[in-house]
């Protein structure tokens, strides 16, 4: 790891300038252009000055992991579409993620596969149309403007028993 590199995109990700960062950190401006290039090598105690005086620490500093995107484009989504139902998933699978969020819409008469009893939640807000959503042995009808929550520990599935096309957010978090 270049840490001059990592130091220099943590500063300007943090709209610093050399000078403002060497004055938060009691040094000079050109010490922190030395850290920059990796023409030197700071203490610990440095480091951790610098580190904190950017608004990070140690950990998130040497972290490897990429950082996921807050944002994500239609393009960056992917879509299914068969005869009854149109599932678009808003963000792009990743196994990092626990949460798997989606769009759904049904057409009259259908209905999500029947999925065993697994770990995890499931949280859905109708958009537009009515669904009914089961879970074990209760079901509830869910319209429009209104939301449904369950375990997903129960066999459950969500089918559109109206006679118009139903629209909804489904969050599913677990596995």
């Amino acid at each position: 790891m270049e840490i001059g590199t990592k130091l220099k995109a943590l500063r300007l990700k943090s709209a610093l300038t050399q000078e403002e960062l060497a004055d938060r950190c009691e040094l000079t401006k050109g010490y922190i252009s030395q850290l920059e290039n990796d023409l030197t090598s700071p203490s610990i105690s440095t480091l951790g000055d610098i580190i904190t005086a950017l608004g990070s620490s140690f950990g998130e500093f040497f972290s490897e992991e990429e950082e996921l995107p807050l944002n994500y484009k239609v393009e960056d989504c992917f879509e299914k579409v068969t005869e009854d139902s149109t599932v678009r998933w808003l963000v792009p699978s990743n196994e990092k993620l626990l949460m798997e969020p989606m769009k759904m819409t049904l057409l009259p008469g259908a209905e999500t596969e029947r999925d065993v009893p697994h770990d995890g939640e499931e949280f859905g807000y109708v958009l537009s149309g009515e669904i009914t959503v089961a879970s074990g042995n209760r079901k509830a009808k869910v319209k429009a403007g209104e939301s449904f929550y369950y375990d997903s520990g129960k066999p459950h599935h969500i089918k559109n028993e109206s006679q118009t096309a139903s629209e909804f957010i489904w969050v599913i978090v677990g596995e």
